[in-house]
């Protein structure tokens, strides 16, 4: 019979053959190699075959996995430079005071991780000894994305160094009292160490990736030179789970991102066991990445095992630790030389001969301490193959013990994320494994003490060097004394101030407008970065195509189908706008990498990403935390927003609430803008504060939300009269009244003030002429650019006044004295403009879109919610009804006429 599996003749006829009798000779010989020598042995040779294959460059499928030991040899590791007995007692002094600050604030119940930071503590101190510049050395120096939870590790480094004091690490999780430190890399909580916030897990990963890209795209563009820049971003093995860690690994390699090195600790536990109890993480980790095209690095193996593997000369050594599962791994750092000796070697007859010739504290050696990770050598071997690969970024893997040097208690144990302190006889066993001098007499009342061996020592001396030579001491925050950037030329902004007459346009095209004539200024064009998900068509932004570019590291490689149309689709090298494609994560990555350029790299870049309203906060919203957190600077553009603008596209494109998740964020300053020219007052205004001359008492570390409407309407001139600005940018003004709007009834009419944010003012303007013609009642309109400013500004006014200081809120002042009750209307949920209730000395109501958004014209969505103009006229009539100021008739009556 013939085999079913066998590839028949018919399916080799697309790979054509051109010498069937060679192809065969070879297929013999492999058939030759697994009868003599077994399977294991034809595997090798193929495998072999394939790397060498690879290497002379053949354009093969790629080996996606890798036997489980080191990348680089043991004969082929370079020597560490420096001295190795001085940085090993360097780190010692490192894991102890780590430990000591954790387990000194416990009693304060703060919390505090130790076991993260003993496993890696070689892979930061050997790249701070040889490897990570500081901000003095080339470009702007490295940047590094600690791991969030090795925190403590790196705090311990700087008080050895003397950038923190015994203070401050007794404050470690206490910052209310000031001199405290944050639980994790905090740049907002710690400005002048951390740069990148990273414990959100998943999101270092992400932004790493887009750092080293945006670098290339700062060179690119010639805003500044940072090739010498390298970015290090330290991850956890059980982090690789988050969608955000690997969503852009393909892009790395796509465009060639050899500034970029992933460490990952793969100490195979996650925060409640092993990170893959039946399989093996490592191996798992590098087929995904060599599949995405990195260069993969494995440090898996200490010194210990090389005569292990020198000893395996039938490769049964490297096939039972392929099949070991991780979680016997583990088992194997806690139990005894005789159940390693009867469980791993035993499987094996070969193995168990092997063992015969290793002593049980050699197998203990290898089984306990030996892994790639906790030694020098290995790491520095690493570290120089991921910067001396040219051409793809690299991924090292490197195999460390969680809780290592902390003791049996801790090591490889599934409890040890959450375990926050040693006793003193765990911290004595500690100091005598670490070597330190550190006397029992020194545990005061039971106290752990730090351990410092002199400002002056060996030690800090040999450290303090090593920085130096690398360019300054790391990681660090430099805030740059940037001259503010010149403001824009007036006519740019002025130009929306006359309206659009009788054109329509919506206030996303009206951005959009304002973001062309900003480009072209001459003193600070160049420095926007226009972010989109792809849509810049949706957005009408096609047009920047042409002018600005699309970046790309290879430029335009083939002819656009559109090359003969004037908005063709051109891409570039030096290409200014960033084009993401269907990713929200990866824009804001992008953005978040823009808005911080002034700090990390001394250049002030100004981002606008747009996106559909929906689809940012709500994809997004902790990548905004993350943004805030690193004091990022720019403009984030809800375009399509509402929940009743964006015809006919349903639930889930219908955005009633984006305005409500971003007043959740301290950093984002939200604002729902009307009309074109408050969109020019409000994105003029953010450039003054973040990149000018910001007020005493602004904070410059802020980020803009504007929502944007694809509703075309006329667009009315700027009111004139004093103030309009400042209400503009501080959330409320008054737009009309009845009697300039040329809709006043009878002198002794009702009057109601009618409040309206972005495109619900339409609908407020057109129920303040039915209120007048068909009601009688007099309507005044304002517009809330910001429900979330005023409110903000009264929970400051409201602060001040329990300090004992006098001050009234801004939404208080504007409304004082406004004749008749207040009706507030907004496009989304009645939480958005409920957020100034309690501040409003009238009667206060609201309307709004709450539950979920439907498919529907714009008219029929407004009718279902209840918002638009009719049934603002009900609402405007039940409230004057309740005053006793109409009849209650009246409102059953309105409810009649419109069908309601």
């Amino acid at each position: 019979m013939t085999d079913p599996n066998a590839i028949q003749p018919s399916e080799l006829d697309q790979l054509p053959d051109r010498d069937p009798e060679e192809t065969a000779e070879w297929q013999a010989s492999l058939d030759a190699v697994a009868k003599a020598a077994g399977p294991h042995r034809a595997a090798y040779l193929m495998r072999r075959t394939l790397e060498r294959a690879e290497g002379n460059g053949i354009a093969l499928p790629k080996l996606l996995e890798t036997d489980y030991v080191n990348t680089i040899p043991t004969a082929a590791e370079p020597g560490v430079p420096g001295d190795e007995e001085m940085e090993r007692r360097i780190t010692a002094w490192n894991r102890w005071n780590a430990a000591a600050m954790v387990t000194r604030g416990s009693k304060y119940g703060v919390g505090g991780h130790i076991a993260t930071f003993a496993s890696a503590a070689w892979l930061y101190e050997t790249g701070f000894n040889h490897f990570f510049k500081g901000k003095e050395a080339d470009g702007s120096g490295d940047q590094l994305y600690i791991q969030g939870h090795a925190s403590p590790g790196i705090y311990a480094r700087a008080f050895l160094d003397g950038r923190l004091s015994e203070q401050h690490l007794d404050n470690f999780r206490r910052e209310s009292g000031g001199n405290g430190l944050p639980s994790y890399p905090h740049p907002r909580r710690l400005p002048w160490l951390w740069e990148f916030p990273t414990v959100s897990m998943g999101l270092g990963p992400l932004s790493a990736i887009y750092q080293a890209r945006f670098n290339r795209y700062l060179t690119a563009r010639g805003i500044k030179d940072v090739s010498q820049s390298h970015v290090w971003a330290f991850l956890g093995d059980g982090e690789m789970d988050e969608p955000e860690s690997t969503a852009a690994l393909a892009l790395a390699s796509r465009e060639g991102l050899d500034n970029l090195t992933f460490v990952i600790n793969c100490n195979l536990q996650r925060l409640d066991g092993p990170v893959r109890a039946n399989f093996k993480i490592v191996q798992e980790l590098e087929a995904q990445f060599r599949g995405a095209g990195w260069n993969v690095v494995k440090s898996l193996w200490g010194s210990a095992w090389d005569e292990l593997f020198q000893l395996d000369t039938t490769g049964a050594l490297v096939r039972r630790l392929r099949e070991v599962p991780d979680a016997q791994v583990q088992t194997y750092q806690t139990r005894n030389a005789a159940y390693i000796r009867e469980d791993f070697f035993g499987k094996d007859p070969a193995l168990v001969e092997m063992a015969k010739l290793l002593s049980d504290d050699k197998i203990l050696e290898c089984f306990h301490l030996s892994r790639g990770g906790h030694e020098a050598r290995k790491v520095y071997a690493a570290y120089k193959a991921a910067l001396d690969h040219k051409g793809a970024p690299t991924v090292i893997l490197a195999q460390t013990v969680k809780g290592f040097t902390l003791g049996e208690g801790f090591a490889s144990k599934n409890a040890n994320h959450q375990m926050k302190k040693l006793t003193v006889d765990e911290f004595k066993q500690m100091r005598d494994l670490l070597e330190l001098p550190i006397k029992d007499s020194d545990f005061v009342d039971g106290q752990v003490p730090y351990g410092h061996p002199g400002a002056d020592s060996p030690e800090v001396r040999y450290l303090q060097e090593r920085r130096a030579a690398l360019g300054g001491p790391a990681p660090a925050r430099r805030t740059h004394a940037l001259a503010p950037l010149p403001a824009p030329a007036e006519k740019a902004f002025a130009s929306f101030d006359k309206g659009s007459g009788t054109q329509n346009v919506a206030t996303t095209m009206a951005f959009v407008r304002l973001i062309k004539d900003l480009v072209r200024d001459k003193e600070t064009g160049r420095r926007w970065v226009p972010i989109v998900p792809d849509e810049a068509r949706t957005f009408g932004m096609e047009s920047l195509f042409p002018s600005l570019g699309i970046y790309s590291p290879k430029g335009q490689t083939y002819e656009p189908v559109d090359r003969d149309q004037l908005m063709y689709y051109k891409e570039a090298k030096n290409g200014q706008i960033l084009n993401e494609g269907i990713t929200e994560a990866g824009s804001m990555a992008d953005f978040i990498a823009a808005s911080t350029s002034y700090a990390t790299h001394g250049e002030a870049m100004i981002p606008f990403y747009i996106f559909y309203s929906m689809f940012g906060w709500q994809r997004t919203a902790d990548q905004m935390w993350q943004l805030g957190d690193q004091l990022g600077r720019g403009f984030l553009v809800g375009a399509t927003a509402g929940r009743t603008t964006l015809t006919g596209e349903g639930l889930q494109h219908a955005d009633g609430h984006s305005p409500v998740i971003a007043a959740t964020n301290p950093a984002a300053l939200s604002y729902d803008p009307a009309f074109a020219y408050e969109v020019a007052t409000i994105v003029r205004d953010g450039l003054r504060r973040m990149y000018g001359e910001a007020a005493p008492g602004e904070d410059p570390n802020v980020f803009y939300y504007l929502t944007v409407y694809n509703e075309p309407l006329p667009q009315p001139a700027k009111p004139s009269g004093p103030g309009i600005d400042e209400g503009i940018v501080k959330g409320l003004y008054r737009f009309n009244t009845a009697e300039s709007a040329g809709v006043s009834p009878t002198a002794n009419a009702p009057r109601i003030q009618l409040l309206g944010s972005g495109t619900a003012i339409h609908w407020v303007l057109e129920a303040q002429k039915l209120l007048a013609e068909e009601w009688g009642v007099a309507a005044d309109v304002w517009s809330a650019t910001s429900w979330t400013e005023l409110r903000r500004d009264a929970l400051e006014a409201d602060a001040a006044l329990l300090r004992g200081e006098e001050r009234v809120p801004y939404v208080r002042q504007a409304l004082h004295g406004a004749e008749g009750p207040v009706l507030a209307v907004s496009d989304y949920m009645r939480q958005v403009p409920d957020q100034i209730a309690q501040w409003v000395e009238q009667d206060y109501s609201s309307l709004g879109a709450d539950g979920f958004g439907l498919s529907d014209t714009r008219e029929g969505a407004r009718r279902h919610f209840g918002v638009d103009a009719q049934s603002i006229v009900v609402a405007a009539l039940a409230q004057l009804a309740r005053r006793g100021e109409v009849k209650a008739t009246a409102v059953k009556e309105a409810r009649g006429k419109y069908g309601l």
